[in-house]
């Protein structure tokens, strides 16, 4: 049997270029229909994927999607599959997979009284370089493609159109210019999880060029109406491009995204599974900056110009894990501007942010992982980024706070710092009011003892040795809040006592977003001093067993995201084949409900395009993987520096075989990043 690979991933004809990427985008827009345990999802937007069905170009800056639910309101994505009623092309700044809010966003409709109209699926077509719907009350065609700033809107006949700022505080508004026939639009921002409801200081602006109805010409822009009119000229050669061109070029960015990773195998359903997942992966961060460079300042606003392609949007707790090393490999180059960014907001702003959206300092969840991005980036030879700046900002996280409360409160430093520092741990007693997930004490601790070790790779790298032995001594706090007489992460009192909690599998108030026996495997710098803490290997590996035996694994959330991969160190590679195989089998498929739970800008996918070719990130700011189970045939990584890595599978396909470097057995179960840099032969 042929094997199949993704058309666009293959060279070009202009025939090819035309067509739609052939990738189902509208995977996680409906409620989850997987095998993933129930008892966690407290909320209903836990079991959706919160996705969009987005036409965009990768870490574009808008994601163009059908608008199925008006507002900017939080947990509530722009478009449901189990919706019925299409509203218009919304220009949207959703953290695609998240439960956030969508800001400085509009719709763009048909001019008709109805303001919404019925649509059906079978008349929708969606791919992520182009969207089009057939509206049979309006006997219309309503079809969208996109680059990064800008986007066309075709109809299939003569029609007007409204363009509505969604503001829920209703301080959007819309003003004409006749001379260029140009509408133009300003959104306000708003920030939550900080300073709910405040203003961000910045807005998102849109320009909609109507002389060439029933086809018109949209861009948009952070910094003012001017500049979004300024790349509505630059990304359509000046409103030369035709919708056809457009949607060729945005297909061209997809192609070559793809292209980073070649999948062959005969299953072409898999194929296209994967490449979908990589879509998804390739959302986020977004780009915020201008054509010309222009983008607003973190954390006030003002327009910053001359630092070149500027991101946001960095939904950090998630996408520290995986997403973010996906591109390390796929695209280092990327991957550095992303980096600088951070870095850019740290020196604008004052502080290394946690969890930086809306182009603000946030506490939307625990730890400082910021500074575990940017240490794996560096450790794995990303370079284009200010790696001194950046340490100046990792370490004054890790041993300052904010002076003045109200900068710790909007955001700024690690949250319970003090102590952490003063305990080694954080106790009950520190409910961490300032921030929006309050208490979660033990998995503070937890996450905080990894970003230190984080931080001393970095510390080691750039030869702060002092800092390093202090920081990895720290990175040993892990021990406090893991109870000797349960075995299980427990919470902890400032006098040493421990809660003794019994419920290791339900969710309570010092562990977040999961249960105890969720975060107990959360030490993946130190793997080697968990199971010896746990009693050995032969009592760790019964623990993962009770895990995924007894149905406690929980696939929709990150915490667990590593844990299958753990049987690896206590000598048991065949188990992690074998549940790394089960989640990929019974957690994905290819359907709207296709996601066990939020995909979190892009995390759940990331994992998805990883474990599927046979390695994972299980400890970020370490150069290495852990192996686990290729499902494809033959995966070529085409890397930034020439090289090829090839990952091929021979043989059964079952979990049972031995792994092969360069022709040589490879002893052990870790791949090394310098390995896949220099290209070569994986075999299973």
């Amino acid at each position: 049997m042929r094997p199949h690979r993704l058309a666009l991933c293959c060279a070009f004809t202009p025939l090819m270029a035309m067509a739609q990427v052939d990738v189902n985008t509208l995977v996680g827009t409906a409620t989850a229909n997987t095998n993933s345990t129930s008892r966690y999802n407290e909320a209903a937007s836990e079991a959706q994927g919160q996705t969009l069905p987005a036409v965009l170009v990768p870490h574009g800056q808008n994601t163009w999607t059908p608008q199925t639910r008006r507002s900017e309101k939080k947990c509530v994505a722009p478009y449901y599959h189990a919706d019925t009623l299409f509203q218009g092309f919304r220009n949207s700044h959703w953290i695609v997979g998240g439960c956030t809010q969508d800001y400085g966003s509009f719709t763009i409709a048909p001019d008709d009284t109805a303001g919404e109209w019925q649509f059906c699926h079978a008349d929708e077509m969606a791919s992520p370089n182009r969207y089009s719907v057939r509206l049979p009350q309006l006997e219309l065609t309503a079809e969208i493609t996109a680059l990064s700033h800008a986007a066309i809107i075709r109809f299939s006949r003569d029609c007007g159109i409204r363009l509505v700022p969604n503001s829920d505080e209703g301080e959007g508004r819309v003003w004409a210019d006749s001379a260029r026939q140009v509408l133009f639009g300003e959104n306000p921002v708003h920030r939550i999880y900080q300073g709910w409801g405040e203003t961000a200081g910045f807005s998102g602006y849109i320009c909609v060029y109507y002389g060439a109805a029933p086809t018109y010409y949209v861009a948009s822009s952070f910094t003012s109406a001017e500049a979004a009119w300024e790349n509505l000229l630059a990304e359509t050669d000046s409103l030369r491009m035709t919708f056809d061109e457009m949607a060729a070029q945005c297909a061209r960015a997809w192609a070559d995204r793809f292209h980073c990773i070649e999948v062959e195998d005969p299953d072409s359903a898999r194929v296209r599974q994967f490449y979908g997942a990589l879509y998804r992966a390739s959302i986020l961060p977004r780009e915020i900056s201008d054509c010309d460079g222009s983008y607003p300042r973190f954390a006030d606003g003002r327009t910053e110009t001359g630092r070149g392609r500027h991101y946001g949007d960095f939904s950090m707790w998630d996408i520290y894990r995986a997403q973010l090393p996906l591109l390390n490999i796929i695209a280092p180059t990327q991957s550095g501007e992303m980096m600088q960014s951070l870095v850019t907001m740290a020196e604008e702003g004052g502080w290394l942010p946690i969890f930086p959206c809306w182009n603000s300092y946030t506490a939307a969840m625990i730890g400082d992982h910021c500074a575990a991005a940017l240490a794996d980036a560096y450790v794995k030879g990303v370079r284009n980024f200010d790696a001194v700046a950046a340490y100046k900002a990792m370490r004054r996280n890790a041993f300052q706070s904010p002076r003045r409360h109200q900068q710790y409160k909007d955001g700024m430093g690690r949250r319970a710092l003090r102590s952490y520092l003063r305990h080694g741990y954080i106790p009950l007693e520190d409910s961490v009011s300032e921030a929006f997930h309050q208490q979660e004490q033990t998995s503070r601790t937890l996450e905080y003892a990894f970003d230190d070790f984080a931080v001393a790779q970095m510390a080691k790298a750039l030869g702060h040795q002092r800092d390093y032995e202090r920081l990895m001594a720290r990175a040993g706090n892990w021990r406090n809040v893991i109870n000797p007489l349960t075995h299980y992460a427990d919470g902890r009192h400032a006098d040493g006592s421990w809660l003794n909690n019994q419920d290791q599998c339900s969710r309570v108030p010092f562990i977040t977003e999961g249960a105890a026996c969720h975060y107990t495997f959360y030490v993946p710098h130190d793997l080697p001093g968990l199971i010896n803490h746990l009693g050995g290997k032969s009592h760790f590996e019964q623990m993962l067993d009770t895990l995924f035996e007894q149905g406690l694994y929980w696939h929709g959330n990150e915490p667990c995201h590593q844990i299958a991969y753990l049987y690896n160190a206590c000598d048991r590679p065949e188990k992690t084949h074998r549940w790394i195989g089960h989640i990929l089998q019974t957690e994905y498929n290819d359907s709207p409900g296709g996601l066990s739970g939020n995909d979190d800008a892009g995390q759940m996918s990331a994992w998805y395009v990883f474990s599927a070719m046979g390695f994972y990130p299980v400890c970020p700011a370490t150069p290495s993987y852990e192996l686990g189970l290729p499902t494809f045939r033959r995966v070529v990584l085409h890397l930034e520096n020439g090289r090829t890595f090839t990952i091929q599978r021979t043989g059964s396909q079952g979990t049972d075989g031995q792994w092969s470097l360069n022709g040589e057995p490879l002893v052990g179960t870790v791949l090394r990043h310098d390995d896949i840099l220099q290209g070569g032969m994986l075999s299973f």
